[in-house]
């Protein structure tokens, strides 16, 4: 009876919102508007980032936490596919050890490169790539993230292994070095900083790894026109630990779709080249995470990735 008054009275203390990755990237870029949209439905959810290990700790706390829905994960591609693909030593099961509740936004990554490079196609890069074998590098926020997958896709699909991944700690450091000139090839997460210097002409990006052009940048092409298969979306997904009363779940994906319903909140996610999904439920959340979980297992072993 207890434990029935107490989902009845869910939730009655502030909820913990666990952002495994450190402040400014695009996980908090979602995960703070959306708690504060949540705030109108649900109550009080207080962000708390908590980064390293390419996610994987922050996502390892919670699923370990109580599961009474006071500790919730703002997940997705790095931490629940890409970590846990990669780990040498394994603190979680992606499936197993999360309840999945629904995903919240996604987007693509980008290919984009200095000003420099003679290319201003996807198909152009390729093309000087294998003219100028063994002489190009790309960057990423670091081995073993979304960027670094996108990027080793790229390299497999286009028949161009020879081009050097420079990992950096963290995608401020890729896009500086890219900038500067320094790399000349990057696959960062697009965002709204990468649209800007795209723009103003600081980089250019040459595609989106996206199933289809941007609304708001319809003039970037999708990879998949030039090279079929490659298609790499960073998605964020809301989980609570395993055993979460149903109840529980059920309160918290009907105040995520109430939440996503703002306008304004929309607005602020496509402008930095995210989608936000309103569609999206527990069993279709946890279908799509097998999935990335499957189709990502073999690019993994062939990169030969270990973190």
């Amino acid at each position: 009876m207890a434990a029935a008054t107490a989902r009845a009275d869910y939730p009655d203390r502030p909820i913990k919102l666990i952002i495994p990755f450190a402040a400014g990237g695009v996980y908090d870029a979602v995960g703070r508007p959306w708690a504060d949209k949540m705030g109108t439905t649900l109550g009080t959810l207080v962000p708390e980032n908590r980064g390293g290990g390419g996610g994987s700790l922050g996502a390892a706390a919670v699923a370990t936490a109580a599961p009474d829905g006071y500790t919730l994960l703002l997940g997705g591609f790095g931490p629940n596919v890409v970590s846990p693909l990669s780990a040498t030593a394994k603190t979680y099961d992606p499936i197993k050890d999360f309840a999945p509740i629904a995903l919240i936004a996604k987007g693509p990554f980008a290919v984009i490169v200095n000003p420099s490079v003679p290319a201003k196609t996807l198909a152009e890069l390729i093309a000087y790539a294998r003219s100028h074998p063994g002489t190009l590098s790309y960057a990423t926020a670091g081995v073993g993230s979304g960027n670094h997958l996108a990027g080793e896709l790229m390299k497999s699909l286009a028949g161009l292994p020879d081009i050097a991944h420079v990992p950096y700690k963290g995608a401020g450091p890729l896009l500086n070095d890219v900038v500067g000139g320094h790399v000349p090839i990057g696959t960062p997460t697009l965002n709204a900083q990468i649209l800007e210097l795209h723009r103003a002409g600081k980089v250019r990006v040459l595609a989106i790894t996206g199933p289809k052009r941007l609304a708001g940048a319809p003039d970037i092409p999708a990879a998949a026109e030039t090279l079929p298969g490659l298609l790499a979306e960073n998605f964020l997904m809301l989980f609570a630990p395993p055993g979460t009363p149903r109840a529980i779940i059920e309160r918290i994906h009907a105040a995520s779709q109430k939440a996503l319903a703002y306008e304004d909140l929309e607005k602020a996610f496509a402008a930095g080249g995210l989608e936000a999904v309103h569609d999206s439920n527990p069993e279709s959340a946890a279908k799509l995470l097998a999935n990335e979980l499957a189709r990502w297992t073999p690019v993994v072993q062939a990169a030969g990735l270990r973190r």
